[in-house]
């Protein structure tokens, strides 16, 4: 399984990573184009790699630890690009941190759910918070080289974009935060050596 075709995809994604970030500061406008290219093959093997886990039935535990990894990675990394490149700068970051801060609360809501074998589902309006989030970053990468779209340049599209993201992000993160504090009052509040979802488990097995 390690060397299925979904995992494969991971593992490039994760490799493109650095190629994007040092292609963006080759010079423009080849370097950005470039970096936008190496982006998008990222971000199309981030539906790939689950799409054809499931239909070849080749999910695998190290799939499912990889591919969440593989997506903060690539954002934060394009994210610190962009803003060594100075496409983000001002009050820009702002937003940029509010993605990433957002990355890093539901990675520890996740690993604690976990422990706890709680899922933690993702909605539908995170899935347009990351597609938002994914074309606002690729029309920064673009950045001053793309043409206009309605009189507007693309760097600016990128900006609306990665402020749009940021709200639903903060919508979103709200979410995963008030359920994952949910979780862990119950937590505290259930009997020594007993977790509210263990007993839900055993009653469900008793049926």
């Amino acid at each position: 399984m390690y060397t299925s075709l979904p995992n494969i995809l991971t593992y490039t994604r994760i490799a493109s990573i650095p190629v994007v970030a040092g292609l963006i500061f080759l010079g423009d406008p080849l370097g950005s184009w470039l970096a936008f290219s190496v982006y998008t093959y990222a971000c199309i093997t981030d539906f790939f790699d689950g799409y054809l886990a499931r239909a070849w039935h080749q999910q695998s535990s190290l799939g499912r630890f990889l591919d969440p990894i593989a997506d903060k990675l690539l954002i934060a990394g394009v994210l610190f690009a962009l803003l060594g490149a100075d496409r983000i700068t001002g009050l820009q970051i702002i937003p940029a941190g509010i993605i990433l801060g957002r990355e890093i609360l539901v990675s520890g809501l996740r690993e604690f759910l976990m422990e706890l074998r709680i899922g933690m589902p993702v909605s539908q309006l995170s899935k347009w918070k990351t597609t938002l989030q994914m074309l606002a970053l690729g029309f920064l990468l673009v950045g001053p080289n793309g043409p206009e779209f309605w009189s507007v340049p693309t760097l600016d599209i990128g900006i609306y974009g990665l402020w749009a993201a940021a709200i639903l992000t903060l919508v979103t993160g709200y979410d995963y935060l008030h359920a994952g504090l949910k979780h862990i009052a119950e937590t505290d509040h259930a009997p020594a050596g007993r977790h509210p979802e263990h007993d839900e488990t055993e009653e469900s097995g008793q049926k």
